[in-house]
C-alpha cells in the first residue's frame, strides 16, 4: 500500500514539473505576442506596464497611413505571385522526384532543396547578381521572381510528401480503363493533391509575406510590408507598428484555421 501511494506521489511530482516546464515554454513563446497585442490598444504608446486607457486610435491611424497600405498591397501581390510560381514549378519537380527515374536524380533532389539550407542573404545576393547580369531593373517584378525562385523548394517538399502518402490505386485504375496519362493527372492525381497544394500555398504565402533578406536585395522604389516595418523600427517603436503586427498575427491564425478546416473536412 505504501509503495502504491509513494508511486502515485512520484507521478504527481513528475507531472507537476512537466506542467511547469510546458507553461514556461508557452509563456516564452506567446507572452511577447500577447504584450504586443495589448500595446496596440494602449493610448500612451509603448511605455508603461500594464497598458491603460485602451483605444483604437492606432488602428485608425494605420488605416489612413498610405505608405503602410501601399506596402501591404505590394506584399500581397508578391506573395500571391510567389505562390503561383512556386506551385507551378514545384509540382512538376515533385512529380519527377516521385514518379520518374532519371540520371542525376539524387543530385537534382539536393539542388531543389538547396534554397531551404542557404541563408537568405546568399540567395538574395545571388539573385541580385543575376538580375544585374540580365539587365533587369529592380522592382516588384524582381522581388516576385526572387520569392518564387527561393520558395520552389517549399512547394516541392510539401507536394512530394503528399505524393508519397497518396494511394496510387485510383491512378492505376484510370489508366487500366483507357484514360491517358494527361487525363489521369487532371481527373485523379491533381484532385488527390488538393490538400498538399493548399498546405504548400499557405506556407509559401506566409513565408513570402515575412521575407526580408531576398526582398532587401531585389526591391526597387516600392516597399514590401516587412521592409516598411523594418525601416520604421530604425526610427523607434511605435504603437502603429504594434497594430499592423497584430493584424498580421490574426491573419496568420486565420490561415491556420482555414487549413485545419480543410483538413478535417477531407
Amino acid at each position: 500500500m505504501d509503495l502504491h501511494v509513494s508511486g502515485q506521489s512520484s507521478v504527481r511530482r513528475r507531472f507537476g514539473w512537466l506542467a511547469t516546464y510546458a507553461a514556461g515554454v508557452f509563456a516564452f513563446l506567446y507572452l511577447p505576442i500577447v504584450v504586443l497585442i495589448l500595446y496596440s490598444f494602449n493610448r500612451e504608446g509603448v511605455g508603461g506596464f500594464p497598458p491603460r486607457h485602451l483605444t483604437l486610435d492606432w488602428y485608425r491611424m494605420l488605416a489612413s497611413d498610405g505608405a503602410i497600405l501601399d506596402a501591404v498591397v505590394n506584399s500581397l501581390l508578391v506573395a500571391l505571385a510567389a505562390v503561383a510560381i512556386a506551385l507551378a514549378l514545384g509540382l512538376p519537380a515533385a512529380l519527377a522526384l516521385d514518379r520518374v527515374a532519371f540520371p542525376g536524380k539524387a543530385l537534382f533532389r539536393r539542388l531543389v532543396l538547396l534554397p531551404l539550407i542557404l541563408p537568405g542573404i546568399i540567395t538574395g545576393l545571388s539573385l541580385l547578381m543575376l538580375a544585374v547580369f540580365a539587365g533587369m531593373k529592380l522592382s516588384l517584378l524582381t522581388v516576385i521572381i526572387g520569392h518564387g525562385t527561393a520558395l520552389i523548394s517549399v512547394g516541392t517538399t510539401e507536394i512530394s510528401a503528399g505524393l508519397q502518402k497518396m494511394d496510387r490505386a485510383q491512378e492505376e485504375a484510370s489508366l487500366d480503363l483507357g484514360a491517358s496519362y494527361w487525363r489521369t493527372f487532371w481527373r485523379v492525381t491533381l484532385p488527390n493533391l488538393r490538400l498538399p497544394l493548399v498546405a504548400a500555398g499557405l506556407l509559401i504565402f506566409t513565408l513570402s509575406m515575412d521575407e526580408i533578406a531576398v526582398s532587401f536585395f531585389l526591391i526597387g522604389r516600392d516597399n514590401t510590408l516587412p521592409l516598411e516595418i523594418w525601416g520604421r523600427l530604425r526610427r523607434g517603436l511605435t504603437p502603429e507598428i504594434n497594430a499592423v503586427s497584430t493584424i498580421i498575427f490574426l491573419a496568420s491564425v486565420g490561415l491556420i484555421l482555414v487549413w485545419y478546416r480543410l483538413r478535417t473536412r477531407s
